[in-house]
């Protein structure tokens, strides 16, 4: 343990003055550290942070934790290796690693219902444009009031469809890159409503008004269900706690009787 930590310090202190430069090592073999990322982590980092952190250097941060914390078991196997160590070894890398994509992991699995809510809302106020506006410059304008996490993904559609790509792949894509609840079929609704004739707009709207509003409804179901098997936890909790502690008083009463008799 002492040398462990003799080697944690050795390894901070020759990070710190820069002769271990883990920033440099990741910056010449990006691509190679890139294809250890999983394919949510981005959709994850902005389900978690909005725009507000990098997914990028989010990332970076987490290859130089794997980096010193593979530089620190490599020490110390280099100097009492055994089989054990190199097991134990590879857990503690594989932990350091996937800690922080756990975490994000978690936060999505606990924020689920709300995260999957983000997207119906943010389509209302698209078919609310959508009836002055065509559907490009209706998401345009819808930029500044969506949510944080829409926001980059949403530049990068507009401008593919500035560029001149008609086709429904900016469509897609930005529903590949936010895979919350039922995206790609909103987004189809969403290019079908963009190439369809102006005259036949109004009965295109109701249909994906719809689609919207029973989008909206799931949301809705999947909230209340939520809290209804939260209530039902509590309960059943709160039911075996006065069981329990009702057979609890019971059983020192028995005792306390048969120690009377």
């Amino acid at each position: 343990m002492e040398f462990a930590i003799l080697i944690l310090i050795l390894v901070f202190i020759l990070s710190y003055r820069g002769i271990i430069n883990t920033k440099h090592l990741y910056q010449d073999n990006k691509a190679l550290f890139d294809l250890l990322k999983e394919k949510d982590y981005e959709f994850l980092v902005k389900a978690r942070y909005g725009g507000e952190v990098d997914a990028n250097q989010l990332f970076e941060k987490r290859i130089n934790q794997l980096i010193i914390a593979i530089v620190i078991i490599f020490a110390i196997l280099l100097f009492n290796f055994s089989w054990i160590n190199l097991i134990i070894g590879a857990i503690i890398i594989i932990v350091v690693y996937k800690n922080q994509y756990s975490s994000l992991k978690g936060y999505y699995k606990k924020h689920l219902t709300e995260i999957d809510q983000t997207l119906p809302y943010y389509l209302k106020s698209i078919e609310i444009l959508a009836q002055h506006y065509t559907i490009p410059v209706a998401l345009s304008k819808s930029i500044e009031t969506a949510p944080a996490m829409f926001k980059d993904g949403l530049s990068e559609m507009i401008q593919k469809i500035d560029a001149g790509d008609s086709s429904i792949n900016p469509y897609i894509e930005f529903a590949e890159q936010y895979p919350v609840r039922d995206s790609l079929r909103m987004m189809r609704l969403l290019y079908r409503l963009s190439i369809g004739a102006q005259e036949n707009k109004q009965e295109q709207l109701v249909v994906f008004s719809k689609s919207v509003s029973s989008l909206q409804n799931k949301a809705r179901e999947q909230k209340y269900a939520k809290r209804l098997n939260k209530m039902e936890k509590k309960t059943l909790a709160m039911l075996m706690v006065t069981g329990g502690g009702t057979m609890l008083v019971l059983f020192i009463a028995m005792m306390m009787m048969m120690m009377d008799m």
